[in-house]
């Protein structure tokens, strides 16, 4: 792929962060927001499909509750949202009525992306605001999550968005270049990548911590994300959201930021079992199961199993780890954790007189089973 395909973009997502959205106060920075809807809108009358995922929600929340730092419990981080999340819309909508662009608010939560049913309602949601020429502006539902304010961060929740809609682009919008060779904040002579064919281990290596005070992602989040979108066939750009006309010049095929290529395109199915769905527990396998798994393909049988983690139901995703405790895979199991921890080590032929009935032969059927990479 050349980054020339990008004018054929019909359908995006961009990110964009809180530090690229708010003053270091945590107050809102309209002309930044300005800045950022004027570039969508162009977008959007060329005809693209864009949808708009964008943090921000809990900074400007503490800009209102006059806040000096980033709230450290849920509550506070929640009543920030809350405050937060309204105003944000309101500005997001007004900047968008002026070029006569309707909007739509849609707050997800790990729930949502976990469950098949309510993943697949998202799905449709989101396609068909598109389809009547909405831009939906995505965040995580901060008011009402309770496990963690966060599904993790909003450079995971875009790149999962992108894989719900199948999205042919998805740009994060930073507040830094790209990918750099080192941190250029302590070494001026680092050099920035320009494209990554591949998230290898020293692709990895190059993460830092953090990012700003009032983000919670940095460099291996969208990392991260850009694994999930890799694998949804999805190509992935980070870029400096204050860049002059900075989406213009990517959807022209500019050579700015850093671009990650995709290495594979995994069906719908396949990318919610292993993005969206929530893991309810773990099956340790043996050398020869996992070589199996691995390089033959071949469904997980009881035989291979040495151990059994959690407490899950029949129907449930599990992860899939090798004697090293490396996840390889993870599927729809055929059993539950008691039923597993019973016939795990035994043959197949075995498994009725072991449990009194032999729904399945196998414990998680390759057709239900997703590989890491």
């Amino acid at each position: 792929m050349k980054r020339e395909s990008f004018q054929h973009c019909r359908r995006l997502v961009v990110k964009v962060g809180t530090s690229s959205l708010t003053h270091p106060s945590g107050e809102l920075h309209l002309e930044q927001m300005a800045k950022l809807v004027n570039e969508l809108a162009l977008a959007h009358r060329e005809g693209r499909e864009v949808l708009l995922v964008t943090s921000g929600a809990i900074g400007a929340g503490m800009g209102k509750l006059g806040l000096k730092g980033r709230p450290r419990t849920i509550p506070e981080k929640q009543a920030c949202a809350a405050v937060g999340q309204s105003q944000l819309m309101q500005i997001y909508e007004r900047f968008f009525a002026s070029y006569g662009i309707t909007v739509g608010q849609v707050l997800l939560t790990r729930d949502d992306l976990a469950h098949r049913r309510r993943f697949l309602n998202a799905r449709n949601a989101l396609r068909t605001l598109l389809e009547y020429r909405v831009i939906p502006i995505v965040n995580e539902n901060d008011t009402v999550a309770v496990d963690e304010i966060r599904l993790g961060d909003n450079d995971t929740l875009s790149a999962l968005v992108a894989s719900l809609i199948s999205a042919q682009l998805l740009v994060i919008l930073s507040d830094v270049e790209g990918l750099y060779t080192g941190d250029p904040r302590q070494d001026p002579n680092v050099r920035l990548i320009s494209e990554v064919e591949k998230l290898t281990p020293e692709i990895w290596a190059l993460a830092g911590g953090p990012g700003s005070c009032l983000g919670s992602g940095g460099m291996s989040t969208k990392l991260e994300a850009a694994r999930i979108a890799s694998r949804s066939g999805c190509p992935m750009i980070i870029a400096r959201a204050s860049l002059p006309e900075v989406l213009p010049r990517l959807l022209a095929g500019e050579e700015i930021g850093t671009v990650f290529w995709p290495r594979e395109r995994l069906r719908e199915r396949r990318r919610w079992l292993l993005f969206g769905a929530q893991v309810k527990g773990r099956i340790c396998v043996d050398a020869g199961a996992a070589l199996a798994l691995r390089q033959e393909g071949k469904s997980l049988l009881p035989s291979g199993i040495v151990a059994v983690e959690g407490d899950f139901e029949a129907g449930h995703v599990i992860s899939i780890v090798d004697p090293e405790g490396k996840e390889i895979a993870r599927g729809l199991v055929n059993y539950s954790a008691a039923e597993v921890a019973r016939i795990m080590g035994h043959q197949t032929s075995e498994i009725e007189s072991l449990l009194g009935c032999r729904l399945y032969d196998e414990v998680v059927h390759r057709d239900n089973l997703v590989l890491q990479e």
